[in-house]
């Protein structure tokens, strides 16, 4: 996703696009070779990477070879886009659990602030340069925060029941 937006962002110029998300994407790909480095399944990690940078050399070819100049900011704003959406839209899952046992453990409300802090900045900022590639994908992020927020008021933490241990 951020090198994604990295190169929507060189494409269009905008230096806040290209700061946060090349400073996301070195941190990701930090994070990445943490992992990789203590994990004690390798291959299946490492195999992973390379699908991922197999996926990243695939689309940086379709954009630089295969889509003309002119129409290549639209195809790229409306990759990220979907690309967002879907990352967005990816707990609804977890949702749908929390309502059926009434717990919100498998929720984590750092995250939720986070995700509702960073969806409203893009959704502004996006709005400010009318920019519907940077507005429009990051609504979801916004609707599903306030989704997981309600549940957190629902289903109180301090309401759940306690796990039982298991017999030994």
């Amino acid at each position: 996703s951020n090198l994604s937006w990295l190169g929507y962002g060189c494409l269009k110029g905008d230096g806040t696009l290209i700061t946060v998300n090349a400073i996301g994407a070195a941190l990701q790909t930090l994070y990445i070779l943490v992992y990789l480095y203590y994990s004690p399944a390798k291959r299946p990690v490492l195999l992973q990477v390379l699908l991922l940078l197999a996926v990243v050399v695939t689309g940086y070819g379709y954009f630089t070879i295969l889509v003309d100049t002119g129409t290549r900011l639209t195809h790229l704003g409306l990759f990220c886009s979907v690309f967002t959406i879907t990352m967005y839209l990816s707990p609804l899952a977890d949702l749908a659990k929390v309502v059926r046992s009434k717990s919100t453990r498998c929720l984590s409300f750092p995250l939720t602030v986070t995700t509702f802090v960073a969806s409203s900045s893009w959704t502004l900022y996006g709005l400010q340069l009318h920019d519907p590639y940077i507005t429009v994908p990051n609504v979801p992020g916004i609707v599903t925060s306030l989704m997981r927020f309600w549940l957190f008021q629902r289903y109180r933490p301090e309401q759940d029941k306690p796990y039982s241990s298991l017999p030994a």
